[in-house]
């Protein structure tokens, strides 16, 4: 889990940063008093108001052929109102701040489904996260779970493992960056749970919208493919917190405080492939690829760990994230101060430390996971842990790099076990009347 955090999920009163982060961070909420009740509002109404989510997304997805946001921008004081737009340079659920409800999911095309019926499933999927992310019913057998909720921030992101090339006969096609992730120390790999032919990604700031929309995207697979495996994420509901910070892990630490900002310079350069001049092939221009883990946390062996020991483990202080070296959380973290005893106040195998981009020749990623919780074991012991999904221009450089720095001597390895792994090549967004992969499965 390097120091490089997800988005943080934010209320919907004030529009959230266009940065992703385990840092991204929740803001205030806006006075009420000018706002009507919830209930006297219609859905037509609700949705009808622009979320300043969409605002924001639909300025930074301006290029001909992507949708603006609604012209209409009178927030309303309810989570439902914010809309993320569909139609985008990027594909929704990257850039965005951390959801409160995630759902990621992987299928295998079913025997004998190929390139068409492929392109028949994005088409079906890609026109049915534009209608739930409008805030609108599937097009056909809506089940009505989010009938009376607006959009949510809802998000629906769509990816290609390395089998989908082989399986839809597409293998020239298949990007050099899909190749399989190499094994590290920590890996206790569930095979059953890792890759597939394709991958969802879906976030909403409430529970039933997403679990429609999980529903949905289930239901419109039809005879195509088939769920290889499904796992349920969480993160903290945007306005639980009094003022704006960053994200907290099942751990207890903040997690994220170094996530790089789309206001970096290279920001574009270290997630997003660029529309030419690369080893890339051209349908990937736009797009970003996913690295996703699941990480277990051994949260009892954790909590018997001392304040001091945590803090040590990590390289931040517990309770403001502020580096050991000192100052706040955001102050650059000192790596060569050493305390009265000639002792490095930040350890060697800080995980905080070794995480560092400048440790790393400059790789990095855009971290947005989901915290997970799937029960406890007769003796007691809770499976709980990070749905860890991070974005990059090149996995190699990016997930690769770091994963093997910390494969060497992270002290945090003692406490977390990496039990599924998957890696899928995520295209840019879907300009108006397209759907997403286009340009791949009609090239």
């Amino acid at each position: 889990m390097p120091d490089q955090s997800p988005p943080q999920a934010r209320t919907p009163e004030v529009p959230p940063e266009a940065t992703p982060q385990v840092t991204t961070e929740a803001r205030p909420e806006a006075a009420p008093e000018q706002n009507p009740p919830l209930e006297s509002l219609s859905r037509r109404k609700l949705l009808g108001t622009a979320g300043a989510t969409g605002l924001v997304l639909g300025a930074a997805g301006g290029a001909v052929g992507y949708a603006a946001a609604p012209s209409q921008a009178t927030p309303l004081s309810s989570i439902g109102a914010e809309q993320v737009m569909f139609h985008v340079k990027h594909q929704p659920g990257i850039t965005q701040g951390l959801q409160a409800r995630g759902h990621l999911v992987a299928f295998d095309l079913a025997a004998g489904a190929g390139r068409k019926e492929a392109a028949a499933l994005l088409r079906r999927w890609s026109e049915t996260a534009r209608r739930l992310m409008a805030g609108e019913a599937a097009k056909d057998d809506d089940t009505d779970v989010a009938r009376d909720a607006g959009p949510s921030s809802l998000t629906i992101t769509f990816g290609f493992g390395n089998s989908f090339f082989a399986r839809t006969g597409l293998e020239k096609q298949r990007p050099v960056a899909l190749d399989p992730l190499p094994d590290f120390s920590s890996d206790h790999l569930d095979k059953a749970r890792s890759n597939g032919d394709l991958w969802v990604q879906i976030g909403a700031n409430d529970a039933l919208v997403a679990f429609h929309a999980l529903r949905a995207i289930q239901k419109d697979a039809g005879s195509a493919a088939k769920v290889r495996w499904q796992m349920n994420g969480f993160n903290r509901t945007p306005g639980a917190t009094a003022h704006p910070m960053t994200a907290r892990n099942l751990m207890g630490q903040l997690d994220g405080t170094r996530n790089p900002k789309q206001a970096d310079s290279d920001f574009d350069q270290r997630i997003f492939v660029p529309a030419a001049g690369t080893k890339d092939p051209a349908w990937m221009a736009n797009g970003s690829y996913a690295v996703v883990r699941r990480i277990r946390m051994l949260l009892d062996d954790w909590e018997k760990l001392s304040l001091k020991a945590q803090e040590q483990v990590v390289g931040r202080r517990k309770a403001d994230g502020a580096p050991l070296s000192g100052g706040t959380e955001t102050t650059a973290m000192d790596l060569e101060k050493t305390d009265a005893n000639g002792d490095l106040v930040v350890p060697l195998n800080a995980h905080a430390r070794i995480t560092r981009p400048d440790q790393n020749g400059g790789a990095a990623m855009l971290r947005r996971p989901f915290s997970y919780h799937d029960g406890i074991d007769a003796e007691g012991v809770p499976d709980a842990g990070l749905l860890f999904v991070c974005w990059q221009a090149d996995p190699l450089r990016g997930f690769v790099t770091v994963q093997r720095k910390l494969d060497r001597g992270d002290a945090l390895s003692t406490y977390i076990r990496h039990e599924s792994s998957g890696l899928f090549a995520v295209p840019g967004g879907a300009a108006e009347g397209e759907y997403v992969g286009q340009r791949l499965l009609e090239a």
